[in-house]
């Protein structure tokens, strides 16, 4: 079974170690000052605090070996977590800041102790900051000549542009979080704190619904990047004994885990035990070049019947 990247799941580690801290530092400032964007902040941190647990367990699950029941293997054990993060950060993070501001904005109350928010966002920034450059790094050392919006959209590993998205709402909700207090305090109008909590539950929920679209896709199962089904079909083409070969479909189980399934026309004069040596030095060539490409189908076929059966299920 391959393993996740250490650095993928070191950025997860380094997200968590960072929330933990920020989180016990609001949750102080927020009893004290009582502060509603306060409030919001230490309830997004402490969301974002459980979210990186449950991508943790998600690595570890997806790296169990299969068995019986699922003779696939775990992999998309990761997909269902980082699902559960985004309903986690639009339930919890988003619904408790929202309630907070409209509370608040109905019943504003002064903010005790000003200068301790401020101290505390400060800290808060520089415990977020190291997190969100080094999955911004990740994502940047993965994506090529791609956007970042499109880089998300193809990324196979939900983890790296979870944190991205998180630390980001974080910093943003830093921010909102500061100009509300200060203004709250300038204007002597309290209710600006409640509408500081608002927007940042309103950024928390635009967040957690691109994050379940991405990791839902996944989830329901994606093909693997395009090239991967060209390496398998160039290698198993240059196999001697093969006359053609074509790509059926590939699945991606998970980041470093994927399903390919190929159809392959062998030589006319190959014996059925010729036929099942060449299959093995296909899987053999394969999975050598594609060591994440954990589980290899191969289906003797002809190029009319492969076509036929093309048009039948994709219509092209």
């Amino acid at each position: 079974m391959v393993r996740p990247s250490n650095s993928a799941r070191n950025v997860v580690l380094l997200a968590l170690a960072g929330n933990v801290l920020v989180a016990i530092t609001k949750i102080v400032a927020a009893a004290v000052t009582g502060s509603a964007a306060m409030v919001s902040e230490a309830v997004h941190s402490v969301v974002d605090t459980a979210n990186e647990g449950l991508l943790l367990l998600g690595y570890h699950q997806s790296t169990r070996r299969p068995d019986i029941i699922h003779p696939l293997g775990y992999g998309r054990e990761l997909y269902f977590w980082s699902f559960i993060v985004a309903l986690m950060v639009f339930a919890l993070g988003a619904g408790v800041s929202i309630y907070q501001g409209i509370q608040h904005i109905v019943s504003p109350e002064p903010i005790e102790h000003v200068l301790v928010n401020y101290v505390v966002l400060a800290l808060s920034f520089c415990c977020e900051a190291p997190s969100w450059l080094a999955s911004k790094r990740k994502l940047d050392a993965s994506r090529g000549e791609m956007g970042y919006w499109e880089a998300i959209h193809r990324s196979k590993d939900p983890p790296t542009f979870v944190v991205l998205f998180e630390d980001s709402a974080a910093l943003i909700g830093i921010f909102i979080a500061a100009a509300g207090i200060y203004l709250s305090e300038r204007l002597a109008m309290p209710v600006l704190d409640g509408v500081a909590s608002l927007l940042i539950g309103l950024v928390l929920a635009g967040v957690a619904i691109v994050l379940a679209r991405e990791s839902k896709s996944l989830l329901i199962g994606e093909r693997a990047a395009p090239h991967v089904m060209n390496d398998a079909v160039h290698l198993a083409r240059s196999q001697r004994g093969v006359t053609n070969a074509e790509g059926t479909i590939t699945v991606q189980l998970a980041p470093d885990q994927i399903v390919v399934a190929l159809s392959v026309e062998f030589d006319e004069e190959l014996t059925a035990r010729g036929i099942e040596d060449t299959v093995e030095h296909i899987e053999d060539r394969i999975q050598a070049a594609c060591p994440e490409i954990v589980t290899l189908f191969i289906k003797p076929q002809t190029h009319e019947r492969f076509a036929a059966w093309k048009l039948k299920h994709f219509g092209n």
